[in-house]
């Protein structure tokens, strides 16, 4: 269960449109890197963790990324609202406009749309844990490229914070794979002591 508070967490205020970069910026919504795969990914990982603290990172970190994808979305609709035909036709969104006239649907910025099949959940905290990590390098990189074409600071300010986020996610990530790891050597030398004692090897 959740409360929501009806703010972003990251005030945005774009006052001129454009297009061509809300395509860019769709990317981190629905493409294979953005808040939509990363929210479903750590809020289905969090079941099979092996201790609270885990589970807690991971369920943190997911709700965080619904906040995420609620800037992003904003972000999207601020930068295509109140467009002319003409204007979405120079831009590129022409073909985009044909099937969702301008409201957001989740796609990358080459077009391709949302799978769920670009994040894993595995059961296995370690793996799991491992692509966390990756995940959140990928989102902070794919960040990186926008603001390398990003001029307008209106925009470019909530892409800094939602950078500045991935480092952080990718922090506490790396916190809770020393914690697993801490819990599963400490069952593993258990189990091994136990072995010897009972004369059997380990499986």
């Amino acid at each position: 269960m959740w409360n929501y508070e009806k703010r972003l967490q990251f005030p945005v205020n774009i006052k001129t449109p454009n297009a061509k970069l809300a395509l860019f910026i769709m990317s981190q919504y629905g493409g294979p890197d953005g808040e939509i795969g990363a929210s479903m990914r750590y809020l289905s990982q969090r079941f099979t963790m092996p201790n609270r603290i885990a589970m807690g990172t991971l369920n943190d970190i997911g709700t965080e990324e619904l906040a995420h994808l609620e800037i992003v979305s904003t972000i999207v609709h601020q930068l295509t609202r109140n467009l002319s035909m003409e204007e979405i036709e120079q831009s590129g969104l022409g073909a985009y406009y044909i099937d969702h006239t301008v409201g957001i649907w989740p796609q990358a910025a080459g077009g391709v749309p949302f799978n769920a099949c670009e994040f894993q959940s595995k059961g296995d905290p370690i793996t799991d844990l491992f692509e966390d990590l990756a995940a959140e390098q990928k989102a902070r990189s794919t960040y990186d490229n926008i603001l390398r074409v990003v001029k307008d600071s209106e925009v470019a300010e909530p892409i800094r914070f939602l950078r500045a986020r991935e480092i952080v996610h990718f922090q506490r990530f790396g916190e809770a794979k020393r914690e697993v790891s801490n819990t599963h050597k400490s069952q593993t030398n258990r189990c091994i002591t136990s072995c010897h004692k009972n004369n059997t090897d380990p499986e």
